[in-house]
This record gives C-alpha cells, sequence and structure tokens, in this order.
C-alpha cells in the first residue's frame, strides 16, 4: 500500500487497528440488524396488500397506554416514537464514539466525511424543493430523502456476498452518523409542535441528573432506565419528539474509559442494546411502517404526483450527487490522495448505496405528512427509491468486488495466528 505524498492525507486507506475492530464490530451487528429489517419490511408489504391488509391497519391503528399522562398511542406510534427511541440512543453514542476516539476526533480527519454528509442531504433536499415547487406540491417533505438507513445498506452488501474493505464500510458508516445527526437536529427544529416548556424543563433536569450521575461514577442499571423513561415521557409531553431524548442520553454517555474499566459505559451499553435495537426495534418500527397498499394506480402516483416524486430523486439522484461531488471537492480542497488501490467509482459506488433511505426517512415522512393517504404516497416513494437506490448500487459494487475480495483478503490475513492482520505489522503507520 503506497505511501501518501508528504503533506497529503491518503483517502479510503488503511484504518488505525483499533478503529478497524471497532468498526468491524459495529456493522457486524448492523448487518445482522439489516436482514432482519428487511425481512419486516417484506412481510408488512405482503401483509398490507393481502385480504388481512385489514387485520394490519388494525393492529397497527390500535390504541393503549396511560391516557391520565397523554400516552395513549397506537401501536404504529408507540413503535415511531416509543422504541426508536432504543435506536436513536444507539445512533447517539455512536456519534459521540466517533466525536472523541473516531473519525470525527480532530478536523483533519473529520472534514472530509462531514463535508460530503451535508453535501449528502443538502443537495436530495434541494432536488425534493425543486421538484416539489415545480409541480406545484407541498414543501413540507424536503427532510425526507436526507437521511441513509445503515442497516438497510449493510443488508444489501450481505445479500451481495461483497467483501468491502474496512475503510469503505468505515467511511460509510461515518456518512451514516453524520446524516443521523442531521435527521436529529431536523425533528428536533422543524417537527417539534406547540412547547410545554413545564415538561421541557424537567425532561432537560432529568438529563442534568442523568449527566451528574455519569460524572460521579455511579453505576447500577436501577438508576439510570426509570430515569431514561422519565425523560422520555417528559421529552414527549413537551411537544419535541421523543426519539431526541434517546439521542441526548447517548451522547451524555462517558465514551473514555477510567483505569480500573475494562469498557466505558457507552461501550458497556451500546454492547447491551445495539443487537435489540438492530434485531427488534428497527424491524418493528418497518413492520408497522413499510405496510403499505401497493397498486397500478399508487406506483403510477409516486411518479406522477411532485411529492412523492421529488422524495424518489431525492434519494436516487440527489445522494448520489451530493455526497460524490462533496467528497470528491473536499478531497481536492484538503489535498487528501485517494487509496490507490481504489478509484473514484467505489465512492460512486457507496454514494448510491447511501441513497437507500429507510427508517428515518419513513419516519419523517410521517411527521411531514399528517395525511394519511398523502403519507402513504410517501412512504412508497421510500421504498421504491430505496430499491432503485440498492439495484443500482449493486451493479456498481458487484463490478469491482474481484477488488474488495482480494483488499479484504489482505486486511484479514493473518498467518501467524496471533490475533493481529499481518497488514498491520508489515505496514509502516506513514502508509496508513
Amino acid at each position: 500500500m503506497a505511501a501518501a505524498p508528504r503533506g497529503r492525507s491518503l483517502f479510503l486507506g488503511l484504518l488505525p487497528l483499533p478503529e478497524r475492530n471497532a468498526v468491524i464490530q459495529a456493522l457486524r451487528t448492523e448487518t445482522v440488524g439489516g436482514l432482519v429489517l428487511l425481512a419486516a419490511a417484506v412481510v408488512a408489504l405482503v401483509w398490507a396488500n393481502t385480504p388481512w391488509g385489514g387485520a394490519y391497519e388494525q393492529i397497527r391503528d390500535a390504541h393503549f397506554g396511560i391516557p391520565a399522562l397523554g400516552l395513549d398511542l397506537s401501536v404504529g406510534h408507540w413503535t415511531a416514537d416509543g422504541l426508536l427511541t432504543v435506536f436513536f440512543l444507539v445512533a447517539g453514542i455512536e456519534l459521540k464514539r466517533e466525536l472523541v476516539v473516531g473519525e470525527l476526533r480532530t478536523p483533519a480527519t473529520a472534514a472530509l466525511p462531514v463535508i460530503a454528509a451535508i453535501c449528502g442531504m443538502a443537495v436530495p433536499a434541494a432536488l425534493y424543493a425543486a421538484t416539489a415547487s415545480a409541480g406545484g406540491g407541498s414543501m413540507e417533505g424536503w427532510a425526507v430523502p436526507m437521511a441513509t438507513d445503515i442497516a438497510f445498506a449493510l443488508a444489501v452488501l450481505a445479500v451481495l456476498s461483497t467483501h468491502l474493505p474496512a475503510a469503505l464500510r468505515a467511511f460509510l458508516l461515518t456518512l451514516a452518523v453524520v446524516d443521523d445527526l442531521g435527521a436529529i437536529l431536523v425533528i428536533a427544529v422543524f417537527f417539534t409542535s406547540d412547547l410545554n416548556f413545564a415538561a421541557l424543563g424537567a425532561a432537560v433536569a432529568c438529563l442534568t441528573v442523568f449527566h451528574l450521575l455519569q460524572r460521579f461514577r455511579v453505576h447500577g442499571w436501577w438508576w439510570y432506565v426509570p430515569l431514561g423513561i422519565v425523560t422520555w415521557a417528559l421529552m414527549y409531553t413537551s411537544g419535541v419528539h421523543a426519539t431526541v431524548a434517546g439521542v441526548a442520553m447517548g451522547l451524555l454517555l462517558r465514551t473514555t474509559r477510567d483505569k480500573d474499566e475494562t469498557a466505558s459505559p457507552a461501550e458497556r451499553t451500546s454492547h447491551l442494546i445495539h443487537p435489540v435495537s438492530a434485531g427488534v426495534v428497527v424491524p418493528l418500527f418497518a413492520l408497522f411502517a413499510a405496510g403499505v397498499g401497493i397498486s397500478g394506480a399508487a406506483l403510477a402516483e409516486v411518479f406522477t404526483r411532485p411529492e412523492p416524486l421529488g422524495v424518489v430523486l431525492g434519494l436516487v439522484v440527489g445522494k448520489t450527487l451530493g455526497i460524490f461531488a462533496g467528497t470528491y471537492f473536499a478531497a481536492r480542497f484538503t489535498r487528501a490522495r485517494l487509496n490507490p488501490d481504489l478509484a473514484w467509482a467505489d465512492v460512486l459506488a457507496l454514494a448510491v448505496l447511501a441513497g437507500i433511505g429507510f427508517t428515518v426517512a419513513l419516519l419523517i415522512g410521517e411527521l411531514a405528512f399528517p395525511d394519511p393517504a398523502m403519507a402513504e404516497r410517501v412512504k412508497a416513494a421510500v421504498l421504491i427509491g430505496s430499491l432503485l437506490a440498492a439495484g443500482l448500487a449493486a451493479l456498481l459494487v458487484r463490478r469491482r468486488n474481484g477488488i474488495y475480495r482480494r483488499l479484504y483478503e489482505e486486511e484479514e490475513r493473518d498467518e501467524d495466528h496471533d490475533g493481529i492482520p499481518d497488514i498491520y505489522q508489515r505496514t509502516p503507520a506513514t502508509e496508513r
């Protein structure tokens, strides 16, 4: 692996070993969860389009909860506002890890993926806005095509049996983490209803207690689980979307280890709940969010009405253009040199793959369009756009899979069986 010229960093080069191990561990869970997510989405689509579709709607719309506390929600809303808080808790932990020890810890390493991710959010939103404006449609859905679904993208790679090098997977993960942050900010700022300042103040007080418990090294789930539930309920009551509580708690968890610790609180929490989030929470949300009626007329509306068409174009075209152009120009601006074992075609494939925007896109679609009929069209557009992006990415990735396999095998080779890949024992640090 060639070294970068003096003064130029190597883009998509060999990752530091601790970062590589962390990425592989995180993506292994996401890949398995993504396969379950795919299965749940297929079940929802099939179920909603069979003679038993009425039963699906009855279950999804059934209400339960505690009305006295304002928590009488449908099953669909419990999965979106309740269970997805766990997903955003994991997202908050991953964002904190990236900021403290990952790719986002220094401006030099963060610049390129952050610029790429921002462009990958801005261009789809602009393309949606242009499409909706030209067709006289609603501008409310501008944020729907902004987010990448890392689990769905990794599931596509698993189905294709690809062997992407760790650096490409890490870049995709970092894009998704920054995307999640953007989605969180959008949800918090643009989809907040009339604020209940008393409840919001109480939620902030609970988060302050959470921070103090972390600062003073208080251990024990019996402190954090009840406090987390109360924080979530107060955040929901305040009018701020309840999933913001999950992100906030994830960001407050301590990521660095003390001398007597084998794992930080963030690592322990992620180890416990990440499999639950990927394998249970997100698939359940998909089960009750992806069940849309598919017919010839419904499909035609996706491509003839400005709102769903804007979503499809934003995911398939906007994501690709935004991420690829942002990456290319950021590399030129930061004087980064692309790994000579790879090509810009590989970045293009990742940019297309990032157009798979399932979980968060469906959530924002529900928030942006309270009208059930329009929400169904936008959901169908998310599904179609994600499917098109997955198909195009599959074609691009398969063309390069021989190269990926060679690089992957080189990264994994451990002929002395010491647990450390041989490439890390013979490659000087300056070449990474």
